[in-house]
């Protein structure tokens, strides 16, 4: 059963991932493709940068509401597992990065990674986040802070759930970084750009 539990869980946040909020965004306000737009990344601060700050606000409500729907179903379908909601969590951040209708062009997973640590530990997945907006405010860096949230993540739900959750955490970190590695090695040459336009 708790296979069932964990796979199910897993395939319906990747399900919900592949709703890219930014295209839908992008196609009302501008009819185009968010990878048309700026740098092409379909997430909230590229539309936020380059569309406006209602369509980037939107963007990051839909990211935040799927993530949330796909961790609410499995929890609701799977017996009121707390592994239905880490699993969740995690395949909606891999089907928003790596979408199968996109050919796995997606987004960086940041507002989906917060929203999935956040309802999956509480207290300290917001202390995740804020750790990451604070190092944003310091550095002026949003590869940064993206970093910051996901590597604090792993101690985090090894200390409050077990080896699994801090498997489960490792995974997204890796997902995290995977997505902002260019942008973290422009930052040690220290090449990188400041602000949200050329990391959107």
């Amino acid at each position: 059963m708790e296979l069932w539990v964990r796979g199910g869980s897993l395939l319906i946040g990747y399900l919900f991932g592949n709703i890219l909020t930014a295209e839908i965004v992008c196609r009302v306000f501008t009819g185009k493709e968010a990878g048309k737009i700026g740098t092409g990344n379909p997430g909230m601060a590229n539309v936020m940068a380059h569309v406006g700050k209602k369509a980037g606000f939107l963007v990051l409500a839909g990211d935040i509401l799927k993530t949330a729907a796909a961790m609410a179903v499995s929890f609701w379908l799977f017996g009121r597992s707390g592994w239905a909601l880490w699993y969740a969590g995690i395949g909606s951040v891999a089907g928003h990065n790596f979408p199968l209708w996109k050919k796995g062009r997606g987004g960086k997973g940041v507002t989906c990674t917060c929203t999935w640590l956040i309802l999956s530990m509480g207290f300290p997945g917001i202390f995740c986040c804020l750790a990451g907006a604070a190092a944003v405010l310091v550095f002026g860096y949003l590869p940064l802070g993206a970093a910051v949230i996901s590597l604090a993540a792993v101690p985090a739900a090894f200390w409050q759930s077990g080896p699994e959750a801090g498997i489960l955490a490792c995974a997204g970190a890796v997902l995290m970084l995977s997505r902002h590695w260019r942008e973290l090695a422009r930052i040690r040459r220290g090449t990188e750009k400041k602000g949200v336009r050329r990391n959107g």
